[in-house]
């Protein structure tokens, strides 16, 4: 178990992974508040979250599916693996290629070093990553157009999102913890609070508070189609 005082020790591979993740956020942010800007500030953060969310699903997850249908990352031939290979774990000789970062990947692996589950495409956790590539990330996209252009669907969407978000954290870890989390590594400060609890923890945080949003949005419209029922019979 992890020390709570343990101090957060850093490498290169994971402030180039920590630096990317920001800056998906960044642009993110950027993208939503400037194709936003005549929304309200709230659905302005909504379409924020929700880029990167998608961004996250086809970018980093996409690839993780990719190699896990064709091997692994770690066994794989393909010369984005065998570079990641290299530089997250000096494992390869590879005199042949350029050592730029592919950052894509290189956080995959990073990210692996907390739940090797990754590192060895585990089925359960593929199963899920097909699911959260080709439904969730769309649907994402979906709820940014029903938000812009306030459609009529718009939570159904969001409720529908955000329950397949919850659904596949709550499958990415109750069979890891019942069987003791094996795959799970919490001797650094890194691993457990950064890459588990805090990244894992906004796709938990973050959909509640969708779910609460809609519920209360529901909630308004349905109270004031009663009030205006009411008033037009007795009127």
């Amino acid at each position: 178990m992890a020390r709570l005082w343990t101090p957060l020790e850093t490498n290169a591979t994971s402030v180039l992974s920590l630096s990317f993740t920001f800056l998906q956020l960044f642009l993110a942010i950027i993208l939503a508040f400037t194709a936003g800007r005549k929304l309200p500030s709230l659905e302005k953060w909504i379409i924020t979250w929700l880029l990167y969310d998608a961004m996250t699903h086809f970018t980093l997850e996409g690839p993780f599916v990719y190699f896990s249908l064709t091997g692994s990352v770690n066994n794989s031939n393909h010369i984005l693996a065998e570079l990641c290979e290299y530089r997250c774990c000096g494992t390869k000789q590879l005199p042949h290629v350029r050592y730029d970062y592919k950052l894509i990947l290189i956080l995959g692996k990073e990210y692996g070093k907390a739940d090797s589950r990754w590192l060895h495409s585990d089925p359960t956790i593929v199963s899920l990553e097909i699911l959260t590539v080709f439904l969730t990330g769309p649907l994402a996209l979906l709820l940014i157009h029903a938000i812009s252009y306030n459609k009529h669907y718009r939570h159904f969407v969001q409720i529908t999102l955000c329950v397949c978000e919850l659904y596949g954290g709550w499958m990415t870890f109750c069979p890891e913890w019942l069987v003791g989390s094996p795959s799970l590594d919490t001797s650094s400060a890194l691993y457990l609070w950064c890459y588990l609890v805090f990244f894992n923890g906004l796709w938990v945080i973050i959909p509640f508070l969708l779910l609460w949003h809609s519920w209360k949005e529901m909630e308004e419209l349905l109270t004031g189609k009663t009030s205006a029922t009411t008033q037009k019979k007795k009127t």
